[in-house]
C-alpha cells in the first residue's frame, strides 16, 4: 500500500512501524517540543503532497496534534486506539501491528475549517458525553467507534465538527455505545 501524503509521526520507531506496515514517507518532529523549522516542512509538505498527522494515543500525541492542526490548516488525520498501541505499559504508534496501522490510515479524517457547530454541547451532555462518572469511559468508546480519537469535552465538540461528522453518524454511534452498555 502505497500513501501519497507525508505521514507525520513522533519519532523514529515510528516511521519503522509505519514503513513495516506500508510504502510511505514521514516526517518526525522528534517529540512534543517542535520547532518552527519541522512547522515549515510540514506546510511545505502540505502543499505539495498534503499530511496526515499520525501521533501516539496519549497526552503528548494529542499535544502534537494540535500544534500541528493549528499551524497547519487541513491536515488528514489518522487515529489509533489505546490499547492497539500497547507494549510492556508503552503507548506507541511504534507499538502498534502493520495491520492496525493500515486500518488506521484507511479510515484517515480530514479537518475542515470549523463549521457553526452541527454537534453541540448540549448534543453531549445529553448523549452522556460531558458529565457524569461514566463521560471519560464514554468519549473514549465514541471516539474508537468513529475512529476520531479520544479527546475531552472540549476539544471532542470541536473534532467532531472539524471532521464534519453528521448528527445522524453522531447518534448512531451514541446507539451503539448505549446498546454496548446495556448488552454488559
Amino acid at each position: 500500500m502505497k500513501i501519497k501524503e507525508l505521514i507525520v509521526v513522533e519519532g523514529r520507531d515510528d516511521t519503522v512501524a509505519i514503513l513495516r506496515a506500508v510504502n510511505a514517507d514521514t516526517i518526525e518532529t522528534g517529540g512534543s517540543a517542535i520547532n518552527d523549522a519541522v512547522i515549515q516542512k510540514i506546510r511545505l509538505a502540505q502543499e505539495k503532497r498534503g499530511v496526515i498527522i499520525f501521533t501516539d494515543p496519549d497526552y503528548p500525541g494529542e499535544r502534537i496534534r494540535k500544534i500541528i492542526s493549528q499551524a497547519v490548516p487541513g491536515c488528514k488525520h489518522a487515529f489509533i486506539k489505546r490499547e492497539d498501541g500497547c507494549k510492556k505499559g508503552k503507548v506507541g504508534v511504534e507499538h502498534a501491528s502493520p495491520e492496525v496501522i493500515r486500518q488506521a490510515l484507511a479510515g484517515i479524517h480530514t479537518e475542515m475549517a470549523e463549521q457553526a457547530g452541527e454537534i453541540t454541547l448540549e448534543d453531549l451532555v445529553t448523549a452522556g458525553l460531558a458529565a457524569g462518572a461514566s463521560a471519560s469511559k464514554r468519549r473514549l468508546r465514541l471516539g474508537d467507534l468513529l475512529g476520531i480519537g479520544y479527546a475531552n469535552v472540549k476539544q471532542l465538540q470541536k473534532r467532531l465538527n472539524a471532521f464534519q461528522i453528521s448528527r445522524e453518524e453522531f447518534w448512531a454511534a451514541v446507539a451503539r455505545l448505549d446498546e454496548e452498555e446495556n448488552t454488559k
